[in-house]
Formats: structure tokens, sequence, C-alpha cells
């Protein structure tokens, strides 16, 4: 044991730790979907020349590519430095590029994606949550708590909702206030937050944590699981204004709220997808998930009328992959040694958010050649499938081995 970690007070409630890391990843999602809602308003005003829908698609998309794959390190770091450390070690970091996109880059489309680069930090705030509050709470509550850690990707219906209207009233205003709430959040966690009492430190180097985790079975089949669930969450988040503007006609004021419906519904399922898992196990939990995605994603691509069945569809999907999401890591919980569920949750962590980068440039793509979305969902639909037959063989067999 280190000599910080023996200097450190052995005090704290679990659940004080859930809601400190739960605000911690509410204000960073929150910081990580900021170029989100003003993609599209971007292209509309003209204000950064002239944007194609695969340039919205791609300055949306690169935080979230970057905060994937970042998410490997940051989850192996978590590992051996702790959660009380890296939370606000993220938070500072991340008010960096928040800053400097309305100070730096709000004239130049190419300094918007080289900063949007370093905002991807904040999106591996989750591989420093989910080890964190797996190691504050015993395995029967393990996937309720880690869904309410997750449910602070709500953070992302925050910046849906009041992005536009703070930057109609001040360019800087919605990246000022973000940063202001992530500076005072990082002396908070500081000053407050503790490791769990007991937390495994691991002996090894980062190099061979990487090189051993990414040899285990269950790091691969969740990381698959995750890319559908948790990367069709994020994909929608960042995509459905363009998605809502383009091809339902919306402004981009409706479109923001609607993207914020469907955020707040995965984010209220996330934790009742974690709970059950606890309750029933992942695999039933994640069964019923991915058939409900393949059937909304194939209404979705008959492109019905938002009145008539399309809201229905979206909000469905949204609630199943809240709850996959949620499923996925109780399932890494129950299979996962406790030294390594940090290092394992930023691979896993890191496939979710890649799941999310590909689809909204694939949709872009698509559209920009055919003016149409149904390619996309489709694709998406046979996915969930091909995931819900994953389930119910190798995963569940991964299971049944590690029961007994």
């Amino acid at each position: 044991m280190s000599s910080t970690q023996s200097a450190q007070p052995r005090v704290g409630s679990p659940w004080t730790m859930l809601a400190l890391a739960t605000i911690g990843s509410v204000l960073n999602f929150w910081a990580w979907a900021l170029l989100s809602p003003l993609g599209p308003l971007f292209r509309s005003t003209g204000q950064l020349g002239e944007l194609s829908e695969s340039d919205v698609s791609l300055l949306v998309a690169v935080p979230v590519v970057v905060g994937s794959l970042g998410r490997i390190i940051v989850g192996s770091l978590t590992d051996s430095h702790g959660g009380r450390v890296m939370f606000p070690v993220i938070s500072v970091l991340t008010i960096i590029p928040v800053l400097a996109i309305p100070f730096l880059a709000l004239e130049s489309y190419a300094l918007l994606i080289v900063i949007g680069f370093f905002l991807g930090i904040a999106g591996t705030i989750f591989a420093v949550g989910v080890p964190y509050v797996n190691a504050w709470f015993p395995p029967a509550k393990r996937g309720l708590a880690v869904g309410i850690f997750g449910a602070g990707m709500g953070g992302t219906a925050i910046s849906a909702l009041t992005t536009v209207r703070l930057f109609d009233k001040g360019a800087a205003l919605p990246f000022v206030i973000t940063a202001a709430l992530l500076a005072g959040y990082a002396v908070v966690a500081w000053l407050l937050m503790r490791d769990a009492p007991g937390r495994v430190v691991p002996t090894t180097s980062l190099v061979q944590r990487l090189r051993t985790n990414a040899t285990l079975p269950v790091t691969w089949m969740a990381a698959l699981l995750y890319a559908v669930a948790f990367g069709g969450y994020v994909a929608f988040s960042v995509y459905l204004p363009a998605y809502l503007i383009t091809g339902h006609g919306l402004d981009a004021a409706d479109a923001s709220l609607r993207m914020a419906g469907f955020v707040l519904v995965a984010v209220i399922a996330r934790p009742i997808g974690g709970a059950m898992a606890d309750k029933v196990g992942a695999i039933p939990v994640l069964g019923v998930v991915f058939a409900v995605t393949a059937v909304c994603a194939a209404m979705a691509a008959a492109n019905p009328p938002l009145h008539a069945g399309g809201t229905i569809a979206f909000l469905a999907m949204a609630a199943a992959l809240g709850a996959g999401s949620g499923a996925v890591f109780a399932l890494v919980a129950q299979v996962t040694e406790p030294a390594r569920v940090g290092g394992v949750t930023g691979i896993v962590g890191a496939a979710g958010g890649l799941g999310g980068f590909i689809p909204p440039l694939l949709m872009g793509f698509v559209y920009g050649r055919t003016e149409s979305y149904a390619i996309g969902l489709w694709l998406l639909a046979i996915t969930a499938a091909l995931t819900l037959a994953l389930t119910f063989g190798p995963v569940r067999r991964l299971g049944e081995r590690t029961d007994t």
C-alpha cells in the first residue's frame, strides 16, 4: 500500500461516494457533449464556412472517439491511483479545452476539430467511476450502483437543453459556466472523496495490465455488447439533432429538446437495467434489450412521422439502450476480479464510445448520397439481432463457467 493511501482517512459512506462520483460524471458528460448541439447551428449560420453533413458528423464525433480510446489508459490508471485522485484530475484537464473553444476556435472549423480532440478527455471519466463505485458496494448491489453512476451520462441532456440557448445569449456563456462548475467540482472531489477501504491496488506495470486485460474473454464479449448498447445511445445522442433537422424539418431548438428527451429516457433506464441484472441476471436483461433495439430500429428505418410511431420507436430504443448499458457493467462486475475492473472497464468503455463514433459518420455519409437514413437504421437493426445471438450463445456460456 502506498504512503498516500495509508495517510488517507478511511471514512465515507458508499452512497455519498456514489453521489459525488455521479455528479462528476454529469458535469464531464455535459462538457463532452458541448459541440453536439452546436454542430447543426454552425452549419445553418455558416460562421465556419460551408459545412456538409459529413463535416458536422465529424465535428461532433471527434470528442467521442478520443474520450473512448482514452478510457483504456484512464481505467488502468484508476486501478493504480484510485478515483479520489482521478476524478479531480480529469475534471481539471477538461477545463482547458472547454475554455479554448469560445476564446480560440469559434471562427475556425479546423481549430474546433483539434480542440474537440482534447475535449474528449471528459469522456474518460466513465472509466474512473465504474471501478471506483464497484469497490464501494457488495456484489449484490453493484449493478444498481454502477447503473446510477452511469446515469451521469444525462449530462449530455443538460448540454442539449442549455447549450444553444446560452450560446444565443453569449457565445462564451455555455463554456464558461461548464468550466466554472468543473472547477468547483474538482475542489469538492479532492476534499471529500475517499477510495473504498480495502481497495485492491495492482502490483504489475500498466503495460502488463493492459496486455492481460485485453486477453480476458469477458473483456471482448462485454466490449461487443457495450459497443451496440452504449454505442447506439452515444450515436443517437450526438446525431439525433442533425437527423431530426434534416429528416423531419425541425428547428435546432426543437431538435435539441427532443434529443434531451431521448437521453433522459436512457438515463432513467440505465440504473433500472443494472438493478434488474442484479435480480434476474444480466443475460435475460440483455436479451430483451437487443430484441427491442432490433425491432425499433427496423420501425425507424421506415421513417414514420414523429407523431405516428417515430417518437415511440426512438423512445423505446432509448430505454432499451440505457438498460443494456447498465446490464453490461453488471455482467462485468459479476465475472471480473476487483483489481481488474478498471482496466476491463476502460477497454469495454472504449468499445462503447467507438460504437458511437462510427454510426454518425456512416449516417452522414449515407444521407449525403441517398438522402435517406433507412440504410443506417437497417444496419443497426441487423447489428442488434446479431448481438442478441451473441448474448444467448458465447456470453451466456461465459457466465455459466464463471458461476461454476
